[in-house]
């Protein structure tokens, strides 16, 4: 009779730990960045210690929870089921290094960032980014904000702008024969435009409205012509385009549109840009170093500055 009666008994206990680990979990759903030991003890005032490390265990070891690291304490969160099985076979400590580097999106995060996270020595760390690498789950990817350094991302993301330096960087390197040509391009759309207004014979108002191209135009224009051999966006247009406003070469307006088209910004507002036609040529010397230096008066021949010594001259030359 006794052995009959500890049945239920132990059913029951089975089913309260059941329901433990599940009001657990439902504690972790409510916090995506994960909740302390000290949430679960005021949320389960009830529950003795050893109870809750049992449930929390068991949650740990079946790979519902992880335990996540910060600079000032320890998170239990709610796995992500796709994550889990990407990391088959890995150790606690792969996965926690995983999920990091996870988070940091297609920004990426350095080597640095995930030490200070994980709270792991720099050797066990290297051999496991380096065993996560061989197996494709994440890549390192150099960093035009510090090109000694690497950023470690998702291996199926595609870097972000910010680390890989968009459409103006090859390996790392500034394309500025590229920006030339394009700078060169974008220009002489917009002074075909005005010169094809001046042949108009209408009010002069009209026509100096009609030598205004919006930025959509100036990208339409450079992709039909194929020169570049990566895929531009309107935003990149633009920031040529702000490159020839800095120069002189293009002056910029807003006008109202009620069109939701992809240069308009939210508040209906869209960017046009004209070419620029200066009034007098510009004087020879202002073309070369010495018509903008600041310390004209005190060059000299044999003194501290001096033509001779002068790199701005020798590029000028140069070029």
């Amino acid at each position: 009779m006794a052995a009959a009666a500890g049945v239920p008994i132990k059913q029951e206990a089975a089913d309260d730990a059941m329901n433990l680990e599940e009001r657990i979990l439902e504690l972790c759903k409510s916090d995506s960045k994960g909740i302390p030991d000290a949430v679960i003890k005021t949320e389960l005032p009830h529950i003795d210690v050893q109870q809750r490390v049992t449930a929390i265990n068991r949650l740990l070891s079946t790979g519902k929870i992880d335990l996540v690291k910060t600079s000032t304490e320890l998170l239990y969160r709610l796995k992500d089921p796709g994550s889990a099985s990407k990391i088959k076979g890995g150790d606690a400590q792969e996965r926690l290094i995983y999920q990091i580097i996870e988070e940091s999106n297609n920004k990426g995060i350095w080597t640095r960032d995930i030490r200070i996270r994980s709270n792991m020595p720099l050797n066990q760390l290297n051999k496991i980014l380096k065993n996560l690498e061989s197996r494709k789950l994440i890549k390192a990817v150099k960093s035009v904000g510090a090109s000694k350094r690497k950023v470690y991302m998702l291996f199926n993301l595609q870097p972000d702008r910010s680390v890989t330096g968009g459409a103006w960087y090859s390996d790392q390197d500034f394309e500025s024969e590229f920006v030339e040509v394009l700078n060169q391009q974008c220009y002489k759309f917009l002074q075909d435009k005005v010169d094809a207004g001046a042949e108009l014979q209408i009010d002069p108002m009209l026509r100096r409205t009609r030598s205004y191209a919006s930025s959509q135009d100036v990208w339409k224009f450079i992709k039909e012509l194929g020169i570049s051999k990566v895929e531009l966006s309107v935003e990149d247009i633009e920031t040529i385009l702000h490159t020839l406003i800095y120069d002189g070469k293009v002056e910029m307006t807003v006008s109202a549109t009620h069109n939701i088209a992809s240069n308009s910004n939210s508040s209906g507002q869209m960017k046009l840009f004209r070419a620029l036609q200066p009034l007098t040529e510009t004087a020879g010397i202002m073309r070369m170093p010495c018509g903008v230096c600041p310390v004209f008066d005190q060059c000299y021949e044999g003194g501290v500055v001096s033509p001779a010594t002068c790199i701005y001259m020798k590029d000028w030359m140069d070029y």
